[in-house]
């Protein structure tokens, strides 16, 4: 199972960017799928999730700003970052938790991340 993760890059603050990841290999189903971020000397943070049902969920800090969806046919998640912030400099990686095809066991996988770089 691979992630593809695509879309960064250096952007104004107050600019948008939208993020992709595209997932592959042999996986029965795909259940959450999500996209985290690492700043310089910080932690990994959560930004946004989709279940299986396309809930959402977000970072308090991007919320209204942010908008996760995905694609299911394509296996494909999305990230459209609007409004966005120097703070909002960081990698972003994408996850997603896949139903394995030759052991049905569920299994978190990870994007190679992709950087994206506000500037003020």
């Amino acid at each position: 199972v691979q992630l593809q993760a695509s879309g960064g890059g250096l952007v104004q603050a107050g600019g948008s960017l939208r993020l992709s990841c595209v997932a592959s290999g042999n996986f029965f189903s795909i259940d959450t799928m999500a996209w985290y971020r690492q700043a310089p000397g910080e932690q990994l943070e959560l930004v946004a999730v989709v279940s299986r049902g396309g809930s959402n969920n977000y970072a308090g800090s991007v919320k209204g700003r942010f908008t996760i969806s995905r694609d299911y046919a394509e296996n494909t998640v999305y990230l459209e970052m609007n409004s966005l912030k120097p703070e909002d400099t960081a990698v972003y990686y994408c996850n997603a938790v896949v139903n394995r095809l030759w052991d049905r066991t569920f299994r978190a996988y990870w994007g190679q991340g992709t950087l994206v770089t506000v500037s003020s």
